[in-house]
């Protein structure tokens, strides 16, 4: 009986050690995710609801920095440099904080996103960008706790922050025409010489066609010493391995030595180990 109870006290505790309490959460975890002209937004936050209290100027002291929402920092990121109420404001990821008052919230973008609500020392070198938004009214009782990215245009958009009856509209200008504009000339202007250069060196380690990687590789060193420059020594080292691979060990051997060169000039021990070593391998009959 005994060696019974034993074995079912332990079962149990075995069972009470692997189980997994599932409950809701009191403020569920969102995320946004828009879109505007051709900057991406993204906000993560979490979600608390007003449950019948009075939310700005009690539950959210006026005068007091807010974590905006609950638990982890609520996090905006732009994929693109912005503008925020016409402050310019650096693509990346920040903590939004606000300092909600009766007339107007301070709006807060802070680099440092990994505290648990506000941070335990607040540093003004932290803070990106800080604007002053005046709160609208609504009719419309918001119960939970919202952001959304709304208004949208090519060129712009608002960062809306709502709750109770109250919404503060954050505008965001984004830099549409100036990354259409750089894709459009990267792209009339054809291939850079990197790309040609990833292009030989996918060939050579794919057994692709070795001829066609020659002639890759050849417009990328005849791009990239278009202004005078000399060629990458890296460039040189891979042309040199296709010309070998090609049967055509003299050439080879002339480019890797050309390579080392580069390589002994920019103090890059691996590269002139490499080509040292390639040299006397090609070098024998």
């Amino acid at each position: 009986m005994k060696k019974l109870l034993l074995a079912a006290i332990f079962a149990f505790s075995s069972i009470l050690a692997t189980a997994q309490v599932k409950t809701p959460q009191a403020s569920p975890s969102s995320k946004v995710e828009q879109v505007v002209g051709l900057t991406t937004v993204e906000v993560n936050y979490s979600r608390p609801s007003a449950k019948g209290r009075t939310v700005y100027g009690e539950l959210v002291p006026y005068g007091s920095v807010w974590r905006t929402g609950a638990n982890a920092n609520t996090t905006v990121t732009f994929s693109e440099n912005v503008k925020i109420e016409g402050k310019e404001l650096a693509k990346g990821t920040y903590a939004l904080f606000t300092t909600p008052k009766a007339d107007s919230w301070d709006v807060i973008f802070y680099k440092n996103t990994d505290n648990w609500g506000t941070p335990e020392k607040w540093n003004d070198a932290d803070v990106a960008a800080k604007v002053s938004v005046k709160p609208e009214s609504t009719n419309r009782h918001v119960e939970t706790f919202t952001i959304s990215v709304d208004n949208i245009t090519n060129d712009n958009a608002v960062l809306s922050i709502q709750w109770e009856k109250t919404i503060v509209p954050v505008k965001i200008e984004v830099p549409t025409k100036e990354v259409a504009i750089t894709s459009i000339e990267n792209a009339l202007a054809g291939p850079k010489a990197s790309d040609y250069f990833s292009a030989a060196q996918y060939f050579y380690q794919s057994n692709g066609d070795m001829n066609k990687a020659l002639t890759w590789v050849n417009k990328a060193v005849e791009l990239a010493t278009a202004n005078g420059k000399e060629a990458p020594f890296w460039y040189l080292r891979q042309k040199s391995l296709i010309q070998a691979k090609l049967g055509d060990k003299k050439a080879a051997i002339e480019t890797a030595k050309a390579s080392l060169a580069g390589a002994i000039k920019a103090g890059n021990k691996d590269y002139e180990k490499m080509n040292n070593d390639s040299i006397a391998e090609w070098s024998k009959k």
